[in-house]
């Protein structure tokens, strides 16, 4: 019944439905661009790329990359710009200025990111097109090769518009949406390939649901875990009495065991794909150590996924949470942690306390992220695909997406609570103040 009830307050949020409905709406668009084959391409002859890693790259992107769809490339090729800008950021100073520079620097960030994704789209769509494509054509003359490239580079720029759009006007991260739509639509019927695969059993096959609902609540228990570092308020100083009076109140800090989310997994795999396209080239065949890196259950793979996400993790959580600003708001607000000297103490408190409680956070998503690879090597499920969603980057994505859009849906359906309380007749009387809230 509470499930209904949150349907209906949804519903009654006149805002929150207009951005769902925009949401679900380019979402739509999104599904029916990944069915829309390449013209001249014969996609019953693209079935053999369904597996292995290429059956990786066809599960961020929705089955786009196997159909030869005109969003082959899914939003991956912004994911890698947005990657160097990121780099760049540390390692650039201009990079470094533009973001100290607040809206504007942003857009420029924006801006550059996204000339960075049409450069990488073009170096990316021939060699899709060549690897993969080509076979299926019939006659693959010059205009074939022109027109596919310019088709697949303005496509990714429209997922690109796309994910922008459900940010600004729709619910929740729009990048993170659309790689989410696009595992969730190939589940199903990974679900069924396993369950019909001749050696699984009935009994076999609940056991493997019922480790899979368990990885699903280690997942969230990781996505949600915080540790709450105490804060005390400054006591109260009246302005007619020399000494403070009452009790200062208490709060706390929620520092997130995993302040990165799913942003570590997406730019390690970003990476990781790099190496199944220099494979495809025939100059890099028979290198050895890049096939290797084009083994999705290899151990050279899953030893360098898993120790790029811890990095990842430690390297995005330096540029999301910031301790020294986090330290000047405590100062500014006259409150501090106890036992901790307000200032650069204070920062270098919370520093120590976001490394050690990042450490174990990045480990287990490292170990998360190569559960499928383990869990198939060890035959403990019978089909390739099934095993991505057990565990991995799937799994983590859809954890966190979800999770992070519900979050937004209900600080939506808090703040009609609140416009229903300003609404109220003392309260409408209250914000007439000068003041605003301290008057009256």
């Amino acid at each position: 019944m509470r499930l209904f009830s949150k349907i209906a307050d949804i519903w009654r949020h006149e805002e929150l439905r207009k951005k769902i409905g925009i949401t679900l709406g380019l979402i739509l668009v999104y599904r029916i661009g990944s069915f829309i084959v390449l013209p001249g391409v014969n996609p019953d002859a693209l079935a053999d790329q369904s597996e292995g890693l290429g059956g990786l790259l066809s599960l961020f992107t929705g089955g786009a990359f196997s159909r030869a769809s005109i969003f082959a490339l899914g939003i991956m090729p912004y994911i890698s710009a947005s990657i160097i800008i990121q780099l760049m950021s540390i390692a650039v100073p201009a990079v470094q200025k533009m973001q100290q520079e607040g809206e504007s620097g942003r857009k420029k960030i924006t801006q550059y990111t996204r000339f960075l994704t049409i450069a990488i789209s073009l170096v990316q769509a021939p060699g899709y097109l060549a690897s993969t494509v080509v076979s299926a054509v019939a006659v693959p003359d010059t205009l074939w090769w022109f027109s596919s490239v310019v088709i697949i580079v303005s496509s990714t720029l429209v997922i690109m518009w796309l994910g922008e759009r459900i940010t600004d006007n729709g619910v929740g991260n729009g990048i993170s949406l659309l790689i989410m739509i696009g595992i969730i639509a190939t589940f199903p019927q990974s679900l069924i390939q396993e369950f019909m695969h001749p050696d699984s059993t009935v009994y076999f096959f609940l056991v493997e649901i019922a480790f899979f609902l368990v990885v699903i609540g280690a997942s969230v228990a990781l996505v949600q875990g915080i540790r709450k570092v105490p804060v005390q308020m400054a006591k109260l100083q009246q302005a007619d009495s020399p000494m403070p009076t009452g009790s200062g109140a208490r709060s706390f800090i929620p520092l997130k065991v995993n302040s990165s989310g799913v942003m570590p997994i997406i730019f390690a795999q970003a990476i990781m794909f790099v190496p199944l396209y220099l494979t495809q080239a025939e100059s890099f065949q028979n290198n050895a150590f890049l096939q290797s890196l084009s083994d999705f259950n290899g151990v050279g793979y899953n030893v360098l996924f898993f120790f790029m996400i811890v990095a990842f993790t430690y390297f995005y959580t330096a540029i999301t949470v910031n301790p020294n600003q986090m330290a000047d708001d405590l100062k500014r607000q006259n409150s501090f942690v106890p036992g901790i000297k307000p200032g650069r103490a204070t920062a270098e408190f919370l520093d120590s306390v976001l490394s050690k409680i990042t450490l174990p956070g990045a480990l287990f998503l490292g170990f998360i992220a190569i559960l499928p690879a383990i869990v198939f090597s060890l035959g403990l499920t019978h089909s390739q695909p099934f095993s991505i969603f057990f565990g991995g980057t799937s799994l983590l994505i859809m954890v966190g997406v979800i999770l992070d859009t519900l979050q937004q849906v209900e600080s939506y359906l808090l703040s009609r609570h609140y416009d229903g309380l300003m609404k109220s007749g003392n309260m409408r009387n209250r914000s007439q103040s000068p003041v605003g809230g301290l008057g009256g």
